[in-house]
């Protein structure tokens, strides 16, 4: 998932470090995603469009990190305590389709939808070593991209109360 900054919509990944670092995500369930910064993967265009075989394929990735590593990171960058509660999807899917009903009838987008819930049940982790031993490419840690993404975050006026 790519994070940092000019998130301007902002993309659900976005959403979700912009309601993390307000105290606003009191639970998590048992997921994982790979975090790359956008910068890296606008890098791995070029190298790719520079040194790239054509019919090859490129995975611009990050690193791998748990949900709940990445809310912890999060909070840490914000002076908040990351959420404890963990929830079982199968407890989380019925307020996702609520979530997807009000949204329909008020506007807006949910903050978590049934097919986000379902994907959730598997680790959406992936490796770039392909690209990083064909092209060159180099990852930064997702440690990185959340904090350039909540310092934006916070400069747009998204955010308060933080350390960064």
């Amino acid at each position: 998932m790519p994070v940092g900054p000019r998130d301007i919509k902002p993309t659900p990944t976005g959403r979700l470090i912009r309601e993390a670092a307000a105290g606003r995500v009191p639970a998590y369930v048992e997921t994982g995603l790979n975090i790359v910064h956008v910068d890296d993967v606008a890098a791995g265009h070029l190298l790719a469009w520079r040194r790239g075989r054509i019919g090859e394929r490129y995975i611009l990735g990050g690193e791998n990190v748990t949900l709940r590593d990445i809310l912890a990171i999060i909070a840490n960058l914000t002076g908040r305590r990351p959420p404890r509660l963990r929830l079982p999807h199968g407890a989380v899917l019925p307020f996702a389709v609520l979530a997807e009903t009000w949204a329909r009838l008020l506007g807006g987008e949910p903050f978590a939808t049934a097919d986000g819930v379902r994907m959730a049940r598997k680790k959406m982790f992936f490796s770039s070593a392909k690209a990083c031993r064909m092209l060159g490419y180099t990852i930064r840690p997702a440690m990185e991209g959340l904090r350039d993404a909540v310092t934006w975050f916070r400069a747009e006026g998204d955010l308060r109360r933080s350390r960064v």
